[in-house]
């Protein structure tokens, strides 16, 4: 008798009245947005393997300016006859530098660049913008400002008579071209400019790219020889190589100072890696 109470009170206890547990639902992960670029490592670079990502910042790591890197531009081969350039020293004096693009219409400048799609940085410390296009056959440079309206050191806008090609697509290897940017009622740090800048490119080679956080199996160097020509004053000749991969645009670049003559220059007036 004992035994079967027991039994009707556990039945009783486990059935009472709005005890019914609804079922859990299924665990369904959430959905993960498709990356809107993947390498292919064709070797090639095309316009839409090259677009600006507006607002998402990019981490570089930059030697402090007047102190000069050594740099080894042609590279060297490994045993499977790959060209591997090694620029993964990791120097305690390295700066952060965190860069990002931007739309047009946020800056000042924008009213003078009506054909403008993006405004990035030209130098480490974002004081002075350039304005790019991608039209879909050259990632065109419109011209460029200073971030301020009104700086300290004076008001910059130029604006190229016709734009400039920093790079024409595909970019690949063996690829080179000229491109001249006129100068006209410009101004630059709060003085009237007039010249005409001249942007010799050629992308002549490919290989892997060896950096302090992360390796590259297939940058293109690309090399651009920069001659500007004011109208009053001295010319000045700039020298910079860059390393571009599929996605991720230039990765690093080593810029030598003004006035260098070797294009596989040894020293560096700045060098910048995408790091962490």
């Amino acid at each position: 008798m004992t035994r079967t109470i027991t039994i009707s009170l556990l039945v009783l206890t486990a059935c009472g009245e709005n005890r019914t547990i609804p079922p859990k639902e299924a665990y369904v992960a959430p959905t993960v947005a498709p990356l809107e670029c993947i390498p292919n490592l064709d070797g090639r670079i095309e316009a839409n393997e090259l677009k600006a990502a507006i607002g998402i910042p990019v981490r570089y790591l930059a030697s402090p300016p007047g102190t000069a890197r050594p740099v080894a531009l042609p590279g060297e081969t490994n045993s499977a006859g790959q060209r591997v350039w090694d620029l993964s020293n990791d120097y305690a004096d390295d700066r952060v530098a965190t860069l990002s693009a931007s739309a047009v219409a946020a800056h000042w400048f924008a009213p003078s660049f009506p054909n403008g799609e993006f405004v990035a940085a030209l130098d480490l410390g974002g004081t002075t913008l350039g304005v790019y296009r991608n039209d879909g056959s050259d990632l065109l440079l419109l011209g460029y400002a200073s971030r301020e309206e009104a700086p300290t050191l004076g008001k910059t806008l130029v604006v190229y008579t016709q734009p400039v090609a920093i790079f024409r697509f595909p970019l690949e290897n063996g690829k080179q071209w000229i491109s001249v940017g006129q100068v006209t009622n410009a101004t630059v740090r709060g003085l009237p400019f007039a010249g005409r800048d001249t942007y010799q490119v050629r992308v002549d080679g490919v290989g892997q790219l060896e950096l302090p956080d992360v390796t590259f199996t297939q940058a293109l160097r690309v090399r651009t020889t920069t001659t500007i020509e004011p109208a009053i004053g001295t010319s000045i000749v700039r020298r910079q190589v860059g390393w571009v991969f599929e996605c991720f645009g230039e990765v690093a670049r080593a810029t030598a100072p003004d006035g260098e003559m070797n294009d596989d220059f040894t020293t560096t007036a700045e060098l910048r890696r995408l790091g962490l």
